[in-house]
């Protein structure tokens, strides 16, 4: 139905250009002298107008045709056919038009992707705690655990784990959509460095990790302090959790071309080279890793909210993520 309104459209408008034609063509022959005095300015002009009626009802076939393939996959697309492709023919602009509709295809063909994905992964993460919850409180019920605090502090514990599941999905989702609300002051990298390792020393000495911070006068930067303290115990979090006993976690601050450089490099085992490239995905991480695998992308969606960029260097002698802030 849309390719045949496309094609009365197109060829409506051909007709309509061809009559401005014609009256055009006949006005300038009768100014010459009409086909009936023996003048041959009319009889030119009807071969001249029917030349320009065909002419402009066969560019504008040419121009329903891909006209109408666009519309044709569009019903596709509404559909759900993500896949749906239109050839790149017809005049510029039509070709301009296809390609635009590709690549439009092509984006919600892979946000539809990773939606489907998302509500896996979260589904895979809520099932452990939910099924915990619920086996406790089944047990209560029927009276095989009492209703005392070491069973109902289980309970709460899983809830914490769901409660702060949806609390990184919603900063991830928020970044993502370039909606996060930043409260810049500016500040010296060394208090960012130096709190983020005050909050993780206990936690290193039990471990028996030796945790430093290293930052000498730099200039300052204007950033959101809370969110950059969130990446900075993301990554030291994540650092800690990879370093064996013995092991060493620096962070480290210098200045870059145009605003300052931060480093947290680890003595852990390092990443796998095929994972490496995935290390900042939603619900990425190793196997035997703990938690949800959404500290390092929410690190991720921080720091570019800020403007800088953040990449991950490994090897068997350990891991170095860096990140980039301007002033």
């Amino acid at each position: 139905m849309r390719r045949h309104f496309v094609r009365k459209f197109v060829l409506f408008r051909a007709l309509f250009v061809a009559s401005v034609v014609t009256l055009a063509v006949l006005f300038g022959g009768f100014l010459w002298g009409g086909a009936g005095d023996g003048r041959p300015y009319g009889r030119i002009g009807i071969v001249l107008i029917a030349l320009a009626i065909f002419l402009i009802i066969s560019a504008g076939r040419r121009l329903a045709s891909p006209l109408a393939d666009v519309m044709e996959a569009a019903d596709r697309v509404a559909a759900g056919d993500y896949e749906t492709r239109v050839q790149e023919r017809g005049s510029r602009e039509v070709r301009r038009l296809g390609r635009a509709f590709n690549e439009m295809t092509e984006r919600l063909g892979t946000n539809e992707a990773r939606r489907r994905q998302l509500l896996a992964d979260v589904a895979h993460e809520l099932r452990t705690p939910v099924s915990v919850i619920r086996a406790n409180l089944e047990a209560i019920l029927d009276g095989l655990y009492p209703m005392d605090e070491a069973h109902l502090r289980s309970v709460l514990e899983e809830t914490t784990v769901m409660s702060r599941l949806l609390d990184d999905l919603q900063t991830l989702s928020t970044a993502e959509a370039g909606a996060l609300t930043l409260h810049r002051e500016q500040m010296e990298p060394r208090q960012l460095i130096d709190t983020a390792v005050d909050s993780f020393t206990a936690q290193a000495r039990d471990k028996g990790i030796r945790l430093e911070g290293r930052a000498g006068t730099l200039p300052e930067i204007e950033v959101d302090r809370l969110r950059i303290g969130e990446v900075l115990s993301n990554l030291l979090s994540n650092a800690l959790r990879h370093t064996p006993r013995g092991g060493e976690v620096v962070v480290t601050a210098v200045a870059a071309e145009d605003g300052v450089e931060f480093s947290i490099a680890d003595t852990g085992s390092g990443i796998a080279q095929g994972q490496l490239p995935h290390v900042f995905d939603r619900f990425s991480r190793a196997s035997d890793s703990p938690g949800a695998g959404l500290g390092l992308a929410i690190a991720k969606s921080l720091v570019e909210a800020h403007g800088g960029d953040i990449r991950a260097e490994s090897s068997e002698a350990g891991t170095t993520i860096s990140f980039g802030l301007p002033r």
